[in-house]
């Protein structure tokens, strides 16, 4: 009997030690690093796979929705975010900028691969191409950092499990558009909207506010964006990026903060 329960615990122990050394092997290999603020990240999904998938996402979203005609709109947009984009030097990505005719909505959107949307119902807010472009930036900066990566990681492994989850990227399936669409915060066509981390928030505003430095943009124009949104008394809620990008007195003393190391990048246009 005692013979059988050292086997059965040599069995047990051995078990629990292969299990931690493949966890750590999944951990490790794994691991990414987030842009500017240098933080560890586990990411599960492949940035390929995560790119086909909000390409897919995208254009899904466009064939829906109904674009801009306005030219002044649409040409000052590609032009601030031709900008932003050279700014975060990703060559690799197959940028492309549009413009959503929604005044209701006022919000912007970045999906993997490059693919980003301004809703036209943020344009009051933005008010400058200073102000657009720490919007786009701040977008940007979630893209690069693939944070919606992480949060499709968790929620289609905690939906799916590991095999599961590796089926529905592979596939393109339902479930991993829908999970594009939450983990980047993506319009109301998909019901609920998961809200980007405090610590993903602080980082994407870190993030934007160096790629509109490094593009010709004063950083100092970024709190004044989140001043004239949060001060609209007319909404009958808060605009559609507070909601999903919550601004508070402590967010907003922080971008002041930041604005310091901005400034070590920012050259006025020309110069």
């Amino acid at each position: 009997m005692n013979s059988t329960f050292q086997i059965t615990t040599k069995l047990f122990r051995r078990s629990i030690s292969i299990a931690i050394i493949l966890m750590t092997a999944v951990f490790m290999t794994a691991c990414a690093t987030v842009p500017v603020t240098g933080r560890s990240q586990l990411l599960l999904v492949n940035e390929q796979q995560e790119i086909a998938l909000g390409i897919k996402s995208y254009n899904q979203i466009l064939e829906k929705a109904r674009l801009s005609r306005d030219r002044d709109v649409i040409d000052m947009v590609n032009r601030v975010g031709r900008r932003i984009a050279a700014a975060a030097n990703r060559p690799d990505y197959d940028w492309e900028f549009n413009v959503i005719d929604e005044d209701k909505t006022a919000n912007a959107f970045a999906l993997p691969g490059g693919k980003i949307a301004v809703y036209t119902g943020i344009l009051p807010y933005t008010r400058t191409e200073s102000g657009l472009a720490f919007v786009l930036a701040h977008e940007v900066g979630h893209a690069i950092a693939r944070h919606g990566g992480e949060r499709m990681s968790q929620q289609l492994l905690i939906q799916l499990g590991q095999e599961g989850l590796n089926i529905a990227i592979g596939s393109k399936s339902p479930a991993a558009i829908q999970a594009v669409n939450q983990a980047y915060g993506v319009a109301s066509q998909i019901g609920i909207i998961l809200p980007f981390s405090r610590q993903q928030e602080y980082e994407a505003d870190h993030i934007g506010l160096i790629l509109m430095a490094k593009a010709g943009y004063d950083p100092r124009q970024a709190p004044d964006f989140f001043k004239r949104m949060a001060a609209d008394k007319k909404q009958t809620g808060p605009p559609t990026f507070l909601s999903t990008h919550p601004a508070d007195a402590l967010r907003i003393q922080t971008l002041y903060e930041l604005i310091p190391e901005a400034l070590q990048y920012y050259r006025p246009a020309g110069q």
